[in-house]
């Protein structure tokens, strides 16, 4: 007696676990590193909500550092430090930029890192 090869079809459960998991870690990932993605969105519009303020250019690091924190404050965004953030202010030019990065643990000691570079320039240069 033969069988044909052709009508055993599907997945073992051995396959299927397997798939299952690669289906979940993907899912998990997806959730842990979506909010980072989220919040940095919030971090760009930040940024970006400088660069419509009047004659911002002429501001003091200080002033610019203070703007800049108040729009994070209002994002709820409290990760970026003083120290990521690098303003180089000339006559009439004003470059403001942010460099940080996330660490998300996802299990065990397994994490993820995303690294973030973003700046704008106002004025002449």
């Amino acid at each position: 007696m033969q069988q044909s090869y052709r009508k055993q079809r599907g997945l073992t459960l051995i396959s299927f676990f397997m798939l299952m998991g690669f289906i979940g870690f993907f899912v998990l990932l997806i959730l842990k590193v979506g909010p980072i993605y989220l919040d940095h969105s919030k971090v760009v519009h930040s940024l970006e909500s400088l660069k419509s303020r009047a004659d911002i250019e002429k501001n003091t690091k200080n002033e610019i550092w203070t703007l800049l924190r108040k729009q994070l404050d209002m994002n709820s965004i409290s990760h970026i430090k003083k120290k990521d953030v690098h303003i180089k202010i000339r006559s009439n030019y004003l470059k403001v930029q942010i460099i940080y990065h996330v660490k998300q643990p996802l299990f065990s000691n397994l994490s993820v890192w995303v690294d973030f570079d973003n700046a704008i320039e106002v004025g002449v240069q």
